[in-house]
């Protein structure tokens, strides 16, 4: 099995995704996962570059995503779990019913959608990651109306399978974005 560095990973992402805001996204759900690595006695480089290259085919494969970067990781002989885990965040989607069987993976479930939720919460309230507060965070993940597009629905399997509660996952989320601008 391989794994790609972090640097690789980015070089990757660049070549395959165009748009700024889906590389934003990426960002954070790396730096979120590379958070809960920690709390999971996870392989940190596993899980940021998990979280950098779940979408890495969604920008040209959006009715597809993830099976073509599925396809990719088992050629370039990615690791099991990082290739489970991208599976599963598509829980739901494009035909996918795999539901997570690691940390690694319900992480990635979990994170997705709500890092959604928290770059249209800083594009309303210009403040950083580390100065929100997690009842506004809270109050907007139960408002279907704010950040329509984002599934909650994922986001509470996510949490589920990963054994924290929505409100945990917030504060998480709020300590490991910290780092980002």
């Amino acid at each position: 099995m391989s794994l790609p560095t972090k640097i690789a990973a980015q070089d990757l992402l660049e070549q395959h995704v165009q748009n700024d805001y889906q590389r934003y996204h990426a960002l954070m759900v790396a730096t979120a996962m590379e958070g809960y690595a920690g709390l999971n006695q996870g392989d940190a480089q596993l899980w940021y570059v998990t979280g950098l290259l779940h979408d890495i085919d969604f920008e040209k494969f959006p009715e597809n995503h993830p099976r073509e970067s599925l396809g990719w990781f088992k050629s370039w002989d990615y690791p099991e779990e990082l290739i489970h885990a991208v599976e599963a965040h598509a829980y739901g989607y494009n035909g996918f019913s795999t539901l997570p069987r690691t940390p690694l993976a319900a992480a990635l479930l979990a994170t997705d959608e709500l890092c959604g939720i928290f770059y249209a919460y800083r594009k309303l309230n210009p403040v950083c990651y580390g100065e929100m507060k997690a009842s506004s965070i809270r109050k907007k993940v139960k408002d279907p109306a704010f950040a329509a597009k984002v599934d909650r629905t994922t986001i509470y399997t996510g949490c589920e399978h990963l054994g924290v509660t929505v409100d945990d996952h917030i504060t998480n989320l709020i300590r490991f974005l910290t780092s980002l601008t």
